[in-house]
């Protein structure tokens, strides 16, 4: 992946596709080739997708705010030419697109939020020993990939799901043999920006279009967030998906992606 300078951090990025432009934003400690699976099903569209600061091959300096990250976004597309993208962001990276969004409104057009949250007071926390999962998930990683997987595939889906197809291990081994996983301590100091960001009274600033996707069954960002969002903007719809976990796409990829799609072209 190319390494460009934006704003004051170096962020490795590639592009995937042709159409209108489409930044996507990856969430905790995963790289930018997380969205690889993806990416076919986002047809139409100049995907845009990198590495966050601290993951992959992009900088690890020593402050990980949700406004910095976002600030980074804003400088990327800048760096590339491209004056304004629609914006699809999961999870973290849901976060990191309502601070774009906020502090850069005339660079986003249309907005998909995916498994995400407001954070702050209103959000609906998940419990205690789901964020120790998967913590815990996160930090071996590098060191023994197997057993993180089996910690942290019953975090993003339902246990059934998971008993049912034994392939999605297979495939988070083979992405983790793949994927640089993120040093310990910028797993610690990301994990303090996401605990401090908090979006829920600037929302109603967020006047462009915006799709909120979410599982029904996700565990580690509540569905209830799902509409604690929507009350908050003013163009804002639900896009609730049955039976799925965190990693909603799981459930019916190019269906749900089709739905994404129909959103971002309308």
């Amino acid at each position: 992946m190319p390494i460009v300078k934006a704003g004051a951090i170096n962020l490795s990025y590639d592009t995937f596709g042709a159409g209108e432009p489409l930044l996507l934003i990856m969430g905790f400690g995963a790289p930018g080739i997380a969205w690889m699976p993806v990416l076919p099903m986002l047809s139409g569209f100049q995907c845009i997708y990198f590495d966050n600061r601290g993951t992959g091959n992009s900088e690890k300096p020593g402050s990980y705010r949700i406004s910095e990250m976002a600030d980074d976004a804003a400088a990327l597309l800048d760096a590339l030419g491209i004056a304004s993208a629609s914006v699809y962001g999961i999870s973290m990276g849901g976060m990191i697109a309502q601070e774009l969004a906020l502090r850069h409104p005339g660079k986003v057009r249309k907005l998909v939020l995916g498994c995400t949250t407001t954070g702050g007071p209103a959000a609906a926390a998940p419990a205690e020993e789901t964020i120790a999962a998967l913590l815990t998930a996160m930090k071996l990683m590098s060191t023994d990939p197997e057993r993180a997987i089996d910690i942290l595939l019953p975090v993003v889906h339902p246990p059934d799901f998971v008993a049912a197809h034994p392939e999605v291990k297979q495939m988070a081994l083979m992405g983790a043999a793949m994927i640089p996983p993120a040093p310990p301590e910028v797993i610690d100091r990301t994990l303090e920006g996401i605990a401090q960001f908090d979006s829920y009274e600037r929302l109603p600033q967020i006047k462009c279009p915006v799709l909120i996707v979410h599982g029904e069954r996700d565990i580690l960002i509540k569905p209830e967030n799902a509409q604690v969002l929507k009350s908050r903007i003013p163009q804002a719809e639900v896009f609730m998906i049955p039976n799925a976990g965190h990693n909603f796409f799981a459930e019916n990829p190019l269906g749900i992606h089709q739905r994404i799609v129909q959103f971002l072209q309308r």
